[in-house]
């Protein structure tokens, strides 16, 4: 059962990123807060739901959240700075971007850099444990999502509407048959034969 909040008496952000596994695209991260004691049936981890419940969860979110924002950081900034420095800086943005500020972070991971003078606590599979980050895994997914959909008009050969730009079977055969698109990230090892499954 996800937790609501982890100090009743401070106001809490849930931040999460998504896409940082992916050959091509920005990352994208979110900051959420939640009213406190906020319940829902169906959030959880954004893995762990169907594309269909991660659209409908979106609606409800960003309709009863107090505040949210979400936040991008380019493939080529991603080279520049590398993945790490790059999904963090995307959480800051994405805290930056709230309307109202928080007291207090929980951070999806195990890694994060200092916001401010603002407390935080890094959880791992956190966004299985409490409902602002998981909240904030839907919405970094979902508006990424939509990103390497709208991208993928432009470079249709690399199938991004279906893997997202992560590493599948098919995204690496266009790799080897097409190239690099303006999209991918240089940094990566790109023509590997490592796969993973969409989803």
């Amino acid at each position: 059962m996800l937790r609501s909040f982890l100090y009743h008496n401070l106001i809490e952000a849930g931040c999460d990123e998504a896409g940082r596994g992916c050959l091509a695209g920005p990352v994208t991260a979110a900051a959420v807060i939640l009213p406190k004691n906020y319940k829902h049936p169906v959030l959880n981890d954004s893995k762990k739901l169907t594309a269909r419940q991660r659209n409908e969860l979106r609606e409800e979110i960003t309709g009863s959240a107090i505040a949210w924002n979400v936040a991008f950081v380019s493939n080529e900034e991603i080279d520049e700075i590398n993945i790490l420095r790059a999904s963090i800086k995307a959480m800051h943005l994405a805290i930056g971007g709230l309307a109202k500020q928080p007291q207090f972070l929980l951070i999806d991971g195990n890694r994060f850099f200092p916001y401010g003078d603002i407390g935080y606590k890094t959880i791992i599979k956190g966004d299985s444990l409490y409902f602002p980050i998981a909240a904030a895994s839907v919405l970094a997914k979902t508006f990424r999502d939509e990103y390497m959909e709208n991208i993928h008009n432009e470079y249709p050969e690399y199938g991004w509407n279906r893997n997202k730009g992560y590493p599948t079977t098919f995204h690496r055969e266009a790799l080897l048959k097409y190239g690099l698109s303006p999209y991918h990230r240089k940094s990566f090892s790109l023509f590997n034969t490592q796969m993973t499954i969409e989803f």
